[in-house]
């Protein structure tokens, strides 16, 4: 199986910190940061940053379904993991100050391993892509909430 990776990222105009603690809050505010590719979302445990356990499926096509059951931990300041105990997908926030003051840049990892041979190959060209247009709309919705918040 070969290691498949997406990554997208965005600068936010708001302070890495109410970043952060915007996008660990799993109760309140992550739900309202995710598009029509999550459904049937549900903090099972916790609900703020580490410790969380959250569910949700992910369509990231029309015949492909994750049914996703997350781990929360913060292993570093500035970062969140999300660790599937259904697969090994791997998902890492990266909150770190950004190029100006009063911004942060979010960075969004994803790993997993992927499927071997012809579907193998289909998978890592064109998995990542999809994901991270995923997480780039999940991103913009983070920057219009903190933009809110802001006011």
């Amino acid at each position: 199986m070969a290691q498949v990776e997406a990554t997208t990222q965005r600068e936010i105009t708001a302070g890495p910190d109410d970043v952060f603690d915007a996008l660990a809050d799993y109760k309140d505010v992550r739900p309202t940061l995710l598009p029509e590719h999550f459904s049937e979302y549900e903090v099972r445990e916790g609900g703020d940053g580490e410790g969380t356990l959250v569910h949700w499926k992910l369509q990231a096509t029309s015949k492909r379904i994750r049914d996703c059951l997350l781990e929360v931990t913060e292993p570093t300041e500035g970062e969140l993991v999300e660790k599937d105990r259904n697969s090994t997908m791997l998902t890492t926030w990266r909150v770190t100050p950004g190029s100006a003051e009063g911004t942060a840049r979010v960075t969004v990892t994803t790993t997993w391993s992927g499927a071997t041979g012809i579907g193998g190959f289909f998978e890592r060209t064109f998995a990542p892509k999809g994901l991270a247009r995923i997480y780039d709309e999940v991103l913009a919705r983070l920057a219009r909430h903190m933009e809110q918040s802001a006011k």
